[in-house]
């Protein structure tokens, strides 16, 4: 599932966490706080969002799949049913 967040993209994540709780809550809240939101949310949010983006690939792989199989049958060579 997924990977452990590289160190610098979960700093600029916890950043964006407070810049949240400022704007939107009127809030302070220190590193600690916005890392283990964070932390909760990759544990039990994470699950959810990682199997809507295999949905979503799933989706994606049978649309190409499906215009593969168009362009494969224009390949066909015609037949003549009479000499």
């Amino acid at each position: 599932m997924l990977q452990k967040i590289p160190r610098e993209q979960k700093t600029q994540i916890i950043s964006l966490i407070q810049q949240y709780f400022r704007e939107e809550r009127d809030e302070e809240i220190g590193n600690l706080a916005a890392e283990l939101l964070l932390d909760f949310i990759i544990k039990q949010i994470g699950p959810y969002l990682y199997n809507q983006a295999i949905d979503d690939v799933q989706t994606v792989i049978t649309q190409k799949t499906a215009l593969l199989e168009s362009d494969v049958d224009a390949l066909k060579i015609p037949l003549k049913l009479s000499y």
